[in-house]
């Protein structure tokens, strides 16, 4: 084990004696805030040290069986217990490696969720529609709750456009599993619209953006947005052609329009509209960090491009194929019935592996 990462765990160690003690103490016990602070803290320490308590005494156990080799009535015993400490200090300190990676902030926050349909014509916007079916699927397997924001119906049904919030329950943030879905997803499939049987290739843009908690972490001035407000179209009752409810916000700065009409009031568009600007303005600079780190090193599943061909689904097929980590899945109905399970985990590992390879180039 590399003495960097060794200084590290030895700090963990200490700091986590600091935190009990801190926790035990009159003080703390009186401010709820840091007590609460404090726990997250140790919970987050906790499993890294008592990893790194498994890792010396597995070196102790080594040190201990090469000293006695030297008895031959315990070499067979000591070459044995050499033998397992050897094959799990390895195990011991990947583990701990992936322990000490550090930590995406956005992780645990919850997710908007973006589909726009490209190439393909109205075959684009049924598969974006499609798309957006395999997504709330897996939400709804996960427990979490979605919530349409805003959407654009194609003639057939499916959407040009269609805005989602995924709100994640249970703990575990919805952007920590759905972060490696941005990019292009094509599809490859004979379309309800086509009389000769002809398979078509169509397109579909997914972004997935981690939603601010409070949109005041977003620094906006009033005076960097223009808004416009007009009257809605689509279904939504008698009242909606009758009062000027849809908003549009332009980020003058940025460039950035978002369009809000599906909530019955101009105040529930607009405040809507305002969750989904702040959440494209922190992702344009997510993003532009994430392609900052990966001209630096070669990242296959975290580079944030937007234009990059990620996945294709091909229907005649029965297969789904991730280019960025050449994974081809012969399971298309339970893919697009929502799990994504596989796919998401191949995903987080293949990012790992860029990390710890990173790791091990300091």
């Amino acid at each position: 084990m590399k003495q960097s990462i060794r200084d590290k765990l030895d700090h963990l160690a200490g700091r986590l004696e600091e935190v009990d003690l801190l926790l035990a103490s009159g003080d703390t016990a009186r401010d709820m805030d840091q007590f609460r602070k404090l726990s997250r803290e140790r919970a987050e320490i906790e499993p890294v040290v008592a990893l790194f308590a498994d890792y010396r005494k597995a070196e102790g156990d080594l040190a201990e069986a090469e000293a006695m080799l030297s008895d031959p009535d315990m070499k067979d015993f000591a070459e044995e217990e050499m033998k397992a400490a050897k094959a799990r200090l390895p195990v011991l300190e990947t583990e701990l490696q992936k322990l000490l990676l550090p930590k995406d902030p956005n992780d645990e926050r919850n997710v908007i969720l973006e589909i726009r349909a490209g190439t393909g014509g109205e075959e684009s916007a049924l598969f974006a529609g499609s798309l957006f079916r395999m997504y709330a699927r897996y939400a709804e397997r996960q427990r979490w709750q979605v919530e349409v924001m805003s959407s654009s119906e194609s003639d057939l049904g499916g959407y040009k456009e269609i805005i989602a919030r995924i709100v994640a329950t249970g703990g575990q943030g919805a952007y920590s599993k759905l972060k490696f879905e941005s990019g292009g997803h094509r599809v490859q499939r004979v379309p309800e619209t086509e009389a000769q049987g002809r398979i078509h290739t169509s397109a579909c843009t997914v972004a997935v953006m981690p939603e601010a908690d409070e949109i005041e972490e977003v620094q906006i001035n009033a005076a960097d947005l223009r808004v416009d407000t007009f009257r809605a179209s689509g279904a939504g009752g008698q009242h909606i052609n009758k009062t000027d409810s849809a908003v549009r916000l332009t980020h003058l700065p940025t460039g950035i329009v978002v369009e809000c009409q599906d909530g019955r009031s101009q105040h529930q568009n607009k405040a809507q509209a305002m969750r989904v600007l702040a959440a494209r303005i922190n992702d344009a600079q997510l993003r532009a960090a994430q392609a900052k780190e990966a001209a630096q090193r070669k990242s296959l599943v975290g580079s944030g491009d937007r234009s990059e061909r990620i996945r294709t689904y091909n229907f005649p097929q029965g297969r789904v194929t991730d280019h960025r980590i050449n994974l081809t899945l012969y399971k298309i109905d339970a893919i697009m019935d929502g799990d994504l399970d596989e796919l998401l985990t191949a995903l987080t590992t293949e990012h790992q592996a860029e990390q710890l390879a990173a790791l091990a180039e300091e």
